[in-house]
């Protein structure tokens, strides 16, 4: 197969020359790794008998819980970008399966803040703990100077994929 015909098995259409042939590899390698981290939350959630958002909120919670910080199901909402109704009715499915509980305000007793159950915390761990381990261990092994040079990367990719660009005008 030549590397015209490899540039568009890949699913890019960019002319065949190195410097494009090494931005294919990466982004295909990238592709890869996406695919893979779907497949990984996939498997979490049906572990934890949970959906998207439901698993969003339980990392929320627990990354707020870690920092100190107080979740009122405002915050959560926000956090989320979903309306306060369906807030309720996500804390409501988690309380009842035992994920999270609500507990009095600290210091505004009108108030509730959402809070993460132990067991959740152990159950996150025991299904996400040794994965975060094989990755850290990737990170860790990397010399400095490669870790800045895929952290820069990787914030690149992520502005290229947050900017919006202005609709085709017709």
């Amino acid at each position: 197969m030549s590397t015209q015909e490899i540039t568009e098995a890949s699913g890019y259409w960019f002319p065949d020359d190195d410097a494009t042939q090494r931005g294919v590899a990466v982004l295909n390698a990238l592709r890869r790794y996406r695919s893979a981290e779907t497949a990984m939350r996939r498997r979490t959630r049906d572990s934890m008998g949970m959906g998207e958002t439901d698993l969003l909120a339980v990392r929320y919670l627990l990354q707020s819980q870690r920092a100190g910080k107080a979740v009122s199901p405002k915050d959560l909402a926000a956090y989320l970008k979903i309306s306060s109704a369906s807030t309720t009715i996500l804390i409501d499915r988690l309380v009842k399966s035992d994920h999270v509980r609500r507990d009095p305000h600290p210091t505004d007793r009108r108030a509730l803040v959402i809070t993460p159950t132990t067991e959740t915390d152990d159950e996150v761990r025991a299904t996400l703990g040794t994965m975060h381990r094989r990755m850290m261990s990737i990170a860790e092994g990397l010399p400095a100077s490669e870790a800045r040079v895929v952290a820069g990367f990787l914030d690149q990719m992520r502005q290229a994929v947050d900017k919006v660009d202005a609709a085709p005008s017709h």
